[in-house]
């Protein structure tokens, strides 16, 4: 990794300002692998001065070369495919078929989504002697996570760069090396000078630099609710836009007349893709208190399918999750299920058999969840499923929107009463019945999982401002896109 110490800056690859490293750590092991340079304030303003000066000019870009400059990165990813899921692999622990077929290639599908959206994107629109314009927001500042860290980049970079927004990467320092691969895709694609900077380093440094930098118009961040909170505190003086993609405790509603084989196996999947380390994740699952039984001998089934084991092994389904500090924070979280009287159905506290190093994490499902309990609240972030049980849909409903965050929600049932209690549910993104992913579909959260939308259309809106300009206007408009 030629510029694993090197930053992205004005369009080239530069020194840090200081020689400070972090370590980054290959999660199946625990062992340090390599390290990534940890920038600072210093290097924040000189990118900051970059993309002052580029955003002028590239908000004024036509919209048609703006969109071959991103269909040029489509085929950068695409060509650099393998290489990016080889490295997710390593820094992050994803199996390589989960690396390439979900991490990767669900980046590559947010570049062409948005590339789609801005067909029908209404940047200009007259409905009266008033002309509405959706002009680039300006300058923003980007801070992604490590668990799905290129679909997150792509979410981000994508929107800004279809709009006209020039940008300052602060990738996670847990996972950083795929988003050095990124920043040399865009560099082959020939991105201006100034429109991308990437900044690698801690949050307390580089991502609070950004934060609070007046020339920062806007934030988006993706992370915990507690790193939400955190930016936006920054952010407050300056009275610059945040937009935040934050924590989750879904719930998977199992509804009284579904096919109750099907509906559980799929909320363990759920639950357990990416090794529970998604914000999105299933991670409660409500099924009728007359079906306990059959779901509880159904949800250990299913847990029991998953392999666990390294990266690179075929197959594995579980790789490792991320960090010394989040299988900590796991292991606490099933010992606390166990002591709070939840009945352990699968898993539970330690490693597989058979595995003495690494941060693996035993495929864990709880039954007999009172909702009061710690693993019914507090986001897991791991391969761990809490099983309730309802007696009626009223109380169903009522359980699932008991609880601070409001991300996402899935129910498998009837399709009318399904939809019906979508209506009801208090989250941003609904699923019913395992529906194709839609990436033109609106994504984010209600309460704290945060505020905005990502994804096609709305990912675009998120990254402009509107401007009115009232009164007479000229018989042809021309914005020059």
């Amino acid at each position: 990794m030629s510029h694993r110490h090197c930053f992205f800056i004005d369009g080239h690859w530069v020194e840090p300002a200081r020689k400070h490293t972090i370590d980054v750590i290959d999660p199946a092991n625990g062992a340090v692998f390599d390290t990534i340079a940890a920038g600072d304030a210093e290097d924040i303003e000189r990118a900051i001065a970059a993309v002052r000066r580029a955003q002028p000019g590239f908000a004024q870009t036509p919209l048609a070369e703006r969109r071959r400059l991103m269909a040029r990165v489509v085929d950068g990813l695409e060509r650099h495919r393998n290489a990016l899921a080889t490295t997710l692999s390593q820094e992050m622990g994803a199996p390589t078929p989960v690396a390439r077929g979900a991490q990767v290639d669900l980046g590559i599908a947010h570049f062409k989504h948005t590339l789609e959206a801005l067909a029908d994107f209404d940047f200009e629109r007259c409905p009266s002697s008033t002309t509405i314009l959706r002009e680039p927001i300006g300058v923003v500042g980007l801070i992604t996570p490590w668990n799905w860290p290129i679909n997150q980049i792509a979410c981000k970079v994508a929107p800004a760069l279809a709009t006209g927004c020039t940008m300052v990467l602060k990738p996670s320092e847990i996972a950083p090396f795929n988003a050095v691969l990124f920043a040399e895709i865009l560099q082959e694609a020939g991105v201006p000078p100034g429109v991308f900077n990437l900044v690698q380093g801690h949050g307390a440094d580089v991502g609070a630099a950004l934060a609070t930098h007046p020339d920062i118009d806007m934030i988006s961040v993706t992370g915990s609710t507690r790193a939400g909170v955190a930016v936006a505190n920054a952010a407050a003086p300056t009275v610059k836009r945040v937009h935040q993609e934050l924590g989750g405790k879904s719930p998977y509603l199992v509804l009284p007349d579904a096919d109750l084989a099907p509906a559980v196996t799929a909320a363990v999947a759920r639950c357990f893709e990416n090794s529970g380390q998604s914000c999105n994740a299933s991670s409660r699952l409500l099924v009728p208190h007359v079906y306990r039984d059959r779901a509880v001998d159904l949800a250990r089934a299913a847990a029991a399918t998953f392999c666990v084991g390294a990266p690179d092994q075929t197959d594995t389904d579980l790789g490792p999750v991320v960090s010394a500090a989040q299988y900590d924070h796991i292991q606490a979280l099933i010992a606390s299920g166990v002591s709070e009287g939840a009945t352990l159905v699968a898993g539970g506290t330690g490693r597989p058999q058979s595995m003495t190093h690494g941060y693996y994490v035993r495929p864990t499902v709880f039954a007999d969840v009172d909702p009061a309990m710690t693993i019914a609240r507090e986001e897991i972030f791991g391969p761990v499923l809490a099983l309730m049980t309802y007696d009626h849909v009223e109380q169903a409903i009522e359980i699932a929107n008991d609880t601070p965050y409001g991300l996402a929600a899935y129910i498998f049932g009837a399709p009318q009463a399904a939809q019906a209690t979508a209506r009801r549910i208090n989250a941003g993104s609904i699923h019913i019945n395992e529906p194709a992913w839609d990436g033109a579909a609106p994504f984010g959260g209600y309460k704290q999982s945060g505020n905005g939308r990502e994804y096609g259309a709305y990912g675009l809106a998120e990254f402009t401002e509107t401007k009115a300009i009232v009164g007479d206007r000229p018989t042809v408009q021309s914005m020059g896109i």
